[in-house]
């Protein structure tokens, strides 16, 4: 299998229907200080675009050898992504986008956003 080039890493963030806040106890719990003025959202990365990404969680995609590996809370209340919030970080290497995922969450929920992210 040919090794993926550097830069071909994307983050995105997704926005989330609200409902999530009212039926994932453990969204809640991970968004403590959440006041309800921003939105709800699911931040990933990726090493397709964030366009092709966000389908797959759509539709529960699943690996050749049957594991799913779509994010349930974006599958069941992704509404759709928002890239004002991460296009000018894409792309970047692997390394980089591990690195950013992380940090890009925590800027959005310092922001006010309730994020979820994995």
């Amino acid at each position: 299998m040919p090794k993926k080039k550097s830069g071909t890493y994307n983050v995105y963030v997704v926005e989330l229907d609200p409902k999530v806040w009212s039926q994932r106890k453990k969204f809640r719990e991970a968004n403590p200080n959440f006041t309800g003025k921003l939105e709800c959202l699911y931040v990933g990365m990726t090493s397709n675009t964030p366009e092709e990404r966000f389908k797959k969680h759509k539709t529960g995609y699943k690996t050749r050898k049957g594991v799913k590996i779509s994010s349930p809370i974006v599958e069941k209340f992704g509404l759709f992504l928002r890239p004002s919030l991460y296009e000018n970080f894409n792309p970047m290497t692997k390394q980089k986008a591990v690195k950013m995922e992380k940090e890009l969450a925590e800027s959005l929920r310092k922001r006010g956003y309730a994020v979820w992210w994995n």
